[in-house]
């Protein structure tokens, strides 16, 4: 069984930070706009570097959606940074009429998403982002694992014509991806090979699951893990190819279970192979202040969780 360590953990929005300085310093049309938090976004290198590629709106959100997709008309690729909730729930009509509507290449990066957002509550937490904005016509969707490979998603993403929604997080969390990776959008990432069950995970869930895999194998289970960084195209054929050797799967998300990854997979195994499914996201429900290792616990999206799942699934084979 191929394990997999890390020496180190960082947050999420730190390699958005990374990825948009890189592309400032290779791409001209890259510009960025902030809504009042370029700490949290990580965008001051960018802005250092590019001061007049940097455009502060304040906290107007639906304001900084349509001033970003007047730039594409110029031929600018402009980036949006603001929380997850602020990024979608806030400006959904301006995102569908405004860029979805008319394909505006505009790269929607939302951080602090999901329940790892912590103290600031459920006011601030949004779990039913994912579903909102793959429901858009021609949205891409990106949900990344770790810093290396959001640093790359942001990278990559300003080669692809055409609107992007790109989630990641606030908290620490283990960094085991490639450093100098390849991020193929639509291409899902094999991590572990198994026959007993098929696990695909988003976000900060990926790295659970690979924690899960290990006490698995201990329990004599045998887990193929996934990463689905792109939930929208989603890698059909990686999913189908995994259940057709292990007949059942888990789909792990930190994200509310209708709308999100679990939903879209089921929908690919009900038209090509009906399978049987457990699923570890939120059940129907806002968040609340909290740690984010307690919001995990309490809300079942975790390494333990995946383990459940897993047990249970097989059962249904």
């Amino acid at each position: 069984m191929k394990t997999y360590t890390y020496t180190e953990k960082k947050d999420t929005r730190s390699g958005f930070g990374a990825g948009l300085a890189e592309l400032g310093r290779t791409n001209t049309n890259v510009v960025a706009l902030c809504a009042d938090l370029i700490g949290s976004l990580k965008m001051d290198q960018f802005i250092e570097e590019n001061p007049d590629r940097f455009f502060q709106v304040g906290i107007a959100e639906a304001n900084m959606m349509g001033i970003a997709a007047g730039m594409t008309i110029g031929g600018k690729i402009p980036f949006t940074g603001t929380f997850a909730n602020f990024s979608t729930g806030r400006v959904y009509d301006q995102i569908r009429q405004s860029i979805a509507y008319s394909g505006k290449n505009v790269k929607i990066c939302a951080s602090h998403a999901g329940l790892t957002l912590g103290e600031d509550g459920a006011t601030h937490q949004i779990l039913e982002d994912i579903g909102l904005m793959k429901m858009l016509p021609g949205m891409t969707v990106i949900n990344t694992c770790d810093y290396n490979q959001t640093k790359a998603a942001t990278i990559a993403i300003a080669e692809h014509n055409g609107p992007v929604y790109l989630r990641f997080g606030r908290p620490a969390v283990p960094v085991f991806s490639a450093k100098n990776q390849k991020f193929e959008i639509g291409k899902a990432v094999l991590l572990t090979e198994g026959t007993d069950v098929t696990i695909v995970a988003t976000g900060h869930l990926v790295w659970e699951a690979l924690e899960a895999s290990k006490v698995l194998y201990e329990k004599g289970i045998s887990a193929e893990v996934i990463n689905i960084h792109t939930i929208k195209p989603l890698d059909d054929k990686a999913i189908l190819d995994s259940v057709s050797k292990t007949r059942c799967i888990v789909t792990a998300e930190e994200h509310n279970y209708l709308g999100g990854l679990g939903e879209s997979v089921a929908r690919v195994l009900a038209k090509h192979n009906p399978t049987p499914q457990e699923f570890v996201a939120t059940n129907d429900t806002f968040g609340e202040s909290g740690t984010p290792a307690q919001l995990m616990e309490k809300y079942g999206l975790n390494s333990e969780a995946i383990i459940k799942a897993t047990e249970n699934v097989i059962k249904r084979k």
